[in-house]
């Protein structure tokens, strides 16, 4: 019987991770599918219409965005749609959560370096963080508020959305030799599942 239970949990942890992620591959291509589709069906005659056209519109339409933003006029168009939105009452806390929630999984606005190990005073144990902010660097209202030999450390917590920030001494922390990104997404996953590169 354990033999036959350790067997199911295996296939489990085998089977789940595969099949969830192709359930929320296929969620998004069907919504985005179903957004898109009149648009495609404007432009094109009806008999022309090939279902994934919707999804495969967005990526290119991301990527002309992505690189168009290079151009300073049309970097300001782009970003006019998202500063409206953070004019709108609830919507923009829902705008804002999720801007931010993408750009901290991507690694955006986070100086070079800035992946810490964060030791407490009399712990025994180490915590992995992120700096968001630099005392020495009075260009925000939290580094205003902190000391110049203070930092802001962002500490994530693993299978959620959540985390806390910090206020330590520069000499609590020790440089990691990692993206912030990369960091985010080993915190997250409570390391699980990462595998090293080789050099």
């Amino acid at each position: 019987m354990k033999r036959l239970t350790r067997a199911l949990l295996t296939g489990l942890t085998l089977l789940l991770p595969v099949v969830l992620s192709l359930q929320v591959a296929l969620w998004m291509v069907t919504t985005l599918e179903g957004w898109l589709k009149s648009l495609w069906e404007i432009a094109l005659p009806e008999q022309w219409y090939v279902p994934g056209l919707g999804a495969l519109a967005l990526l290119l339409l991301a990527t002309g965005i992505g690189l168009s933003t290079r151009m300073w006029l049309l970097g300001l168009l782009w970003k006019m749609p998202g500063r409206l939105l953070e004019k709108v009452p609830v919507i923009s806390y829902i705008y804002n959560t999720i801007k931010d929630f993408a750009d901290m999984m991507g690694g955006k606005n986070f100086s070079e370096q800035s992946v810490v190990w964060v030791t407490l005073p009399q712990a025994q144990a180490r915590l992995l963080g992120i700096v968001t902010k630099r005392g020495a660097d009075k260009d925000s209202r939290l580094a205003q508020m902190i000391g110049d030999d203070e930092l802001a450390v962002y500490l994530p917590m693993s299978y959620q959305a959540g985390g806390y920030m910090i206020i330590v001494k520069e000499a609590q922390v020790a440089r990691v030799d990692m993206e912030p990104g990369d960091a985010l997404r080993l915190i997250m996953s409570a390391g699980l599942g990462q595998r090293g590169t080789k050099s």
